[in-house]
């Protein structure tokens, strides 16, 4: 399952369906596997951040988790078959989990949301083996890190904010004791009814970044316009260069 590169952070060539069903093989391992998703925003921040950009190579799996990564594999010649959006990939693992019995924990979010979401993967027939919210202080960690080890989740799955969650999946992912660690940054807000998602139309069309926009302008025009343009002037230089390499 060799991965294409686009700006230099790899990507695997997988629909959602096919995404559920390497993670399904990844947990059928018994050792520990982490997931990542990556944006527009998360490959320009590898480009400086190489702590991050290290953490993205090393992990099991990864998805292109933004209309844009789609867009910039095509323009590359690295065509990538769809978008896996974070929470997509989410949810089809809570279908299988339902099936397969698999012990899931729920990590990140305010306290009540992870509370709210928790109920609602039981309600699915999700088996939940704990969970706790998002906050914690750097002197809390050992503690979070022993909770999620004592309930032995086969996967885990972390909302909090990049690079947060990269950095504390590849920090703690031996001592997790969990086969299959996901972060899923916004997603369990969405799932609990706290930020509403775009419609269908929208994430067909690669819109959901303006849905998200037109709710939080203030938060993420920046990082949009920014962020945006910064993407995409990295996927200028390399498509120049690789043709210059040809010329």
């Amino acid at each position: 399952m060799a991965p294409v590169y686009i700006c230099g952070v790899p990507v695997h060539v997988l629909t959602l369906a096919q995404s559920i069903a390497v993670a399904e093989e990844l947990i059928a391992e018994g050792r520990p596997h982490q997931h990542v998703s990556v944006n527009a925003a998360k490959i320009v921040r590898a480009q400086r951040d190489h702590e991050l950009a290290g953490i993205i190579r090393s992990c099991s799996l990864t998805n292109a988790d933004g209309q844009a990564v789609v867009w910039a594999g095509r323009i590359l010649g690295r065509r990538l078959p769809e978008r896996v959006a974070g929470i997509d990939f989410m949810l089809g693992l809570w279908e299988r989990a339902a099936h397969e019995r698999y012990r899931v924990f729920l990590l990140g979010a305010e306290p009540a949301v992870v509370c709210r979401v928790a109920a609602i993967a039981a309600s699915r027939g999700v088996d939940v083996v704990g969970y706790r919210h998002g906050y914690w202080g750097q002197e809390q960690e050992p503690d979070v890190v022993a909770a999620v080890r004592e309930a032995r989740p086969d996967i885990l799955f972390l909302a909090v904010p990049t690079p947060r969650k990269e950095y504390f999946l590849a920090r703690n992912l031996a001592e997790l004791n969990c086969r299959l660690a996901v972060g899923v940054g916004g997603a369990f807000d969405v799932v609990a009814g706290i930020r509403a998602r775009a419609p269908r139309w929208m994430r067909r069309a690669g819109l959901e970044w303006f849905f998200r926009l037109m709710q939080e302008p203030r938060r993420l025009l920046a990082r949009y316009v920014v962020g945006n343009t910064a993407f995409v002037l990295l996927v200028l230089r390399e498509a120049v260069g690789r043709r210059n390499a040809r010329g």
